[in-house]
């Protein structure tokens, strides 16, 4: 059965109604028709009832207790109808309406498994992240910004979507190592930026705790055995000094002992990556974008994927 959609966007989000409204709206005004899904992470100020009202094309889930994102936008993977998931968060808008068309464009190469929208984080400045170097060329990046990224939906289920024992936070670069791995790239994108309008609500404690876990649990998921030692006591030194402020250190402590309790007692499974696709994943990030044809070979030999059909420009 083929979609009536050009693309799903997913809006995940919890107790921001205001916020979600505006992204909505900027949805709604995109030049393609897109199926809008809300994943309502247990809301308490009305919001489900809130978009139903006013947003009566909106899909809205509610979950009755908070699951966290990660899991609400797995769920939201499940329910969509088209194929390609565009993301963005609750805090976000489109900057114009032919930022859906643009990126769907990118998706005119078999080997892009995803897309990282570029985007603007209004309140520290105007700088434009994850934008091509160069318009005319394809580029692969390291990962995408959870806030503003577009996927292809076969490959996301096919590989088990996000690791949900992440819980919050870096299950984006998670993600795109194991595409990577898959013989997919992420590509760097150059459409119009999503405007990212931080909320002052984000809750920087808990971003501390998991961004610390999460990296360790990054390594033992993902990295091979003879680049584990290293990779792990790098990390684990990092993450612990990202910041000296005693209350944050200590946050920070907790949840890189959080993720070795959870190494040593089995409850982390080991999938490693073969050492080609970690070489290419730490080019890039050390490196910034690549050029498609300079990573290509890196990329696993797995049977040549068929292009995408996207709708016409």
């Amino acid at each position: 059965m083929i979609s009536m959609f050009a693309a799903s966007v997913v809006i995940t989000t919890k107790n921001r109604r205001e916020d979600l409204c505006k992204s909505i709206v900027s949805a709604l005004q995109q030049t393609f028709p897109l199926e809008i899904l809300v994943m309502d992470d247990a809301s308490t100020d009305g919001t489900a009832e809130h978009v139903k009202r006013h947003f009566p094309q909106v899909q809205v889930h509610r979950s009755e207790v908070s699951l966290g994102y990660i899991v609400q936008r797995n769920r939201a993977a499940r329910l969509a109808k088209s194929g390609i998931i565009i993301s963005m968060d609750d805090d976000a808008i489109f900057s114009s309406e032919f930022v859906v068309g643009h990126t769907l464009r990118e998706f005119d190469n078999p080997r892009v498994g995803a897309v990282a929208i570029p985007f603007v984080d209004v309140n520290r400045g105007p700088s434009i992240y994850q934008c091509a170097p160069q318009a005319e060329k394809l580029y692969a990046i390291y990962s995408f910004t959870g806030t503003a990224h577009a996927l292809r939906r076969d490959l996301f289920l096919k590989l088990g979507g996000y690791r949900e024992n992440l819980i919050h936070q870096g299950e984006e670069e998670d993600y795109c190592l194991r595409l990577l791995d898959a013989g997919f790239i992420t590509r760097c994108g150059r459409s119009d930026p999503i405007l990212h309008f931080e909320s002052p609500r984000r809750s920087f404690k808990r971003m501390d705790y998991y961004g610390a876990r999460n990296k360790i649990l990054y390594a033992w998921h993902n990295v091979p055995w003879g680049q584990l030692p290293m990779h792990l006591a790098g990390t684990t030194f990092k993450s612990a000094i990202y910041t000296f402020k005693p209350d944050r250190l200590l946050t920070r402590l907790c949840g890189i002992g959080n993720a070795y309790a959870s190494i040593f007692s089995g409850q982390i499974r080991r999938r490693p990556v073969n050492r080609k696709s970690y070489r290419a994943s730490q080019n890039l990030k050390r490196n910034g974008p690549q050029s498609f044809d300079k990573i290509e070979a890196l990329l696993s030999k797995t049977k040549r994927p068929q292009p995408l059909i996207t709708c016409e420009s």
